[in-house]
């Protein structure tokens, strides 16, 4: 029985109490529905008023016990009250103070700020891949919401520098700027920008103008929502065999195929492996679609004879399951 259900029949219980010693006195002592319903008022709130009327013995009897049957009772109804709003303030405080202590020990994470329609899906795909995430929201309409979802958060001011310490930003390897408007989103990432220099920043433009703005301002990438979906309502109209394969590609449902990004790190394998030598088609099944250099250089559709690097992004294509195999053997 949750506590606002325990109220209520608690209440009920009392209002019963309460008839029950209005038709007593009725019954025994015959007063009218007044003078008995004023009488148990005065016994169960124990005021000392004097009583309406002679009360016989077995008037009496009673009296002492609706006195311990009433007052007890709602004495006890005072307390589950009392108790129901003190716990419940416990329970958010030292459920605050559970998500303090766990957002002061993330370390390399994502702090992602603005949980609208955009902020949230954004949460939504990261955490496929980790927990390792704090959101920062103002709006508390929206806390439910984050609750309900099960999200590290702060309720702030993502522009306040205090609101970022709080978070992380020191310790923080991403930075997602996704506020409203575009000028608070300038504004958030010169803030994010001052804080930790070396932090990786996306931000989100309204509009074209903006993005320049955004760049200067310390964006490693600028993205418009609204740039994304023409282009991808475009695609489905002009291309939509091409638009179905990249859905089904791009989403993240474990039966589909899938692409993905694999770094190769200094002590895989693979260092210094040309591509027909890796078994990389073989051993997983899978397509590589281009080796992205460590110098930024893309190379789509690698030639058999590609060398793999220390610092090389490979992008493959395949089963899920064979992917994650050859997503732990480059990083092993």
């Amino acid at each position: 029985m949750d506590k606002l259900t325990r109220i209520w029949v608690a209440a009920a219980i009392a209002v019963l109490i309460f008839i029950g010693g209005t038709a007593g006195y009725m019954i025994i002592e015959d007063w009218s529905l007044v003078d008995s319903a004023y009488m148990t008022a005065i016994t169960v709130s124990t005021v000392g008023f004097l009583e309406v009327h002679d009360v016989g013995t077995t008037g009496r009897i009673f009296t002492m016990v609706l006195i311990f049957v009433g007052v007890g009772y709602f004495l006890y109804l005072a307390g589950v009250i009392v108790q129901s709003i003190v716990e419940g303030e416990l329970v958010t405080i030292l459920g605050r103070r559970k998500l303090n202590k766990e957002i002061e020990k993330l370390e390399n994470h994502y702090i992602i700020c603005g949980y609208g329609r955009i902020g949230r899906m954004l949460c939504k795909l990261v955490k496929e891949e980790t927990s390792n995430m704090v959101v920062i929201e103002k709006d508390e309409a929206l806390v439910s919401v984050l609750e309900k979802d099960n999200m590290l958060y702060l309720n702030g001011d993502a522009s306040s520098e205090e609101t970022l310490r709080k978070a992380g930003i020191e310790r923080a390897a991403y930075f997602v700027a996704a506020l409203a408007t575009d000028t608070a989103n300038v504004f958030l990432v010169l803030t994010a920008r001052q804080l930790n220099p070396m932090i990786y920043i996306m931000a989100r433009a309204g509009s074209q103008d903006v993005k320049q703005k955004l760049m200067i301002a310390g964006a490693n990438k600028v993205e418009s929502p609204y740039d994304i979906g023409a282009a991808s309502m475009g695609l489905k109209l002009l291309r939509p065999s091409v638009s179905s394969f990249l859905d089904i590609a791009l989403s993240r449902k474990e039966e589909a195929i899938q692409i993905e990004e694999s770094y190769v790190s200094t002590h895989s394998g693979f260092v210094n492996v040309a591509l027909k030598d890796s078994g990389i088609r073989q051993k997983y099944n899978l397509i590589v679609i281009a080796v992205k250099k460590e110098s930024g250089e893309m190379l789509f559709n690698p030639s058999f004879d590609t060398l793999l690097e220390a610092g090389d992004t490979v992008i493959a294509m395949g089963p899920p399951h064979n992917l994650n195999l050859f997503h732990k053997d480059l990083n092993p």
